[in-house]
């Protein structure tokens, strides 16, 4: 029986305009939750490991939630989706606000945000794309959307620095949860009309495509170097602002909180550029190589911001490098799973490796307050993170980007 032809419901114009929309506000309203570590847990008298292992709990949940996000919204098609994701957003931001206890707080900003950022950022948005783009411009689609997260994080992490100063940390949270409604027009322009799921792998089940996945050496591969990728950014991320607050005694340049600031919003610009190019890239080169010099890289930079004279300097230096290899993975990862298993489980498939990567989110996250408030220092993180820098690195050198063989049903 002959696979029938599905006419994409969006235009490309739609998909990467909206779709770099609802990415760049989730994203970009994430990044800047560092900034909100030392006031918050200033104000209610809480150890930095309070606020980290919230955010190491969202990154979890986002974890594990996202592939069965993705298969719903493999399943029904992405609006409703966005749509709850948007809501979930913006309660959640709310409820951080006017939390003033542990639970509360880690529910709302644990809990619900991580829910909805299974809703509304890069898996879900990739299979709407991968839906509506031809596979020759997929790689460079893929690229164009991680760069609207990256350009989020440009211009929230300022954004949200201005609210703080403004109008202190609880007011700050709830005009952010007013700028997250936005998530929910935004899905409407991300409609699929007539959604029809892509009938390319005949009778697949999702439980058969999750079985062929894990039994994929390639996408085991990929996995666990994701794992490294999330470790890396969400403790750079959230416990950036502190380590240079805590080394201004030494290096009193770096007190001032312009220069964690303009730290992130730098890692946030570069990124717009590491994110594109990675996807132009992607079309011409190996991705796995790509990939590996990603990894590598990233050990190369940190032990060079280690070993520098700290300075503003050195840190913008930091920022800069480390904003190129930032969020570059995300294109190359998925366009292989894409290029591995095809799109019509793609959204779930690609929330399966970035279950991966969210736990190395969240053991970045709450080991970084873990063992600072043991040892008072981040020192073995740093460390930590050079050292699966170099094991990523190793481990996608021997993934095989082609497509598998497969037997379709008749």
């Amino acid at each position: 029986m002959s696979t029938p032809s599905i006419k994409p419901s969006l235009t490309i114009k739609q998909v990467l305009i909206f779709g770099g929309f609802m990415v760049t506000m989730s994203m970009g309203i994430r990044h800047g939750f560092g900034l909100f570590n030392l006031p918050i847990t200033s104000a209610n008298e809480w150890g930095r490991e309070t606020f980290a292992l919230t955010i190491a709990l969202q990154n979890l949940t986002w974890g594990v939630f996202q592939p069965i996000t993705g298969a719903l919204a493999d399943r029904y098609g992405a609006f409703k989706i966005m749509v709850a994701g948007g809501l979930l957003y913006s309660l959640g931001l709310a409820g951080m606000a006017v939390s003033t206890d542990v639970l509360n707080f880690t529910i709302a900003g644990g809990l619900m945000i991580g829910l909805a950022q299974t809703a509304t950022t890069y898996s879900v948005v990739y299979g709407i794309l991968g839906r509506n783009v031809p596979g020759d411009k997929r790689v460079w689609a893929m690229g164009i959307a991680a760069a609207a997260g990256s350009f989020g994080q440009f211009l929230m992490i300022p954004a949200e620095q201005g609210l703080l100063s403004a109008f202190g940390a609880q007011d700050a949270l709830l005009l952010l949860a007013l700028m997250a409604s936005l998530m929910i027009p935004t899905a409407y322009m991300l409609r699929e009309k007539n959604f029809v799921q892509n009938n390319n792998l005949g009778d697949q089940t999702i439980k058969q495509a999750v079985k062929e996945a894990m039994g994929n050496p390639s996408f085991r591969l990929l996995t666990l170097g994701y794992f490294v990728c999330g470790f890396q950014v969400v403790f750079i991320a959230v416990h950036l602002a502190p380590y240079l607050k805590d080394l201004s005694t030494t290096y009193p340049a770096v007190a001032s909180p312009a220069v964690a600031t303009t730290a992130l919003a730098l890692i946030g610009l570069f990124n717009v550029f590491g994110t594109f190019g990675a996807g132009i890239l992607g079309q011409r080169f190996p991705k796995r190589y790509l990939l590996s010099g990603i990894y590598l890289t990233r050990s190369i930079a940190i032990i060079g911001f280690l070993l520098l004279p700290l300075s503003p300097s050195s840190t913008y230096i930091f920022a800069a490098i480390m904003g190129l290899l930032w969020l570059s993975t995300v294109p190359l990862t998925n366009a292989i799973v894409a290029q591995i298993f095809g799109v019509k489980y793609l959204s779930m498939l690609s929330g399966l490796v970035f279950f991966s990567h969210q736990l190395g989110s969240f053991c970045g996250a709450f080991l970084g307050g873990y063992l600072f408030d043991r040892t008072g220092s981040y020192l073995i993180v740093w460390e930590i993170a050079i050292a699966l820098g170099v094991f990523a690195f190793l481990v996608n050198l021997p993934v095989k980007e082609r497509a598998i063989t497969r037997t379709v049903n008749a």
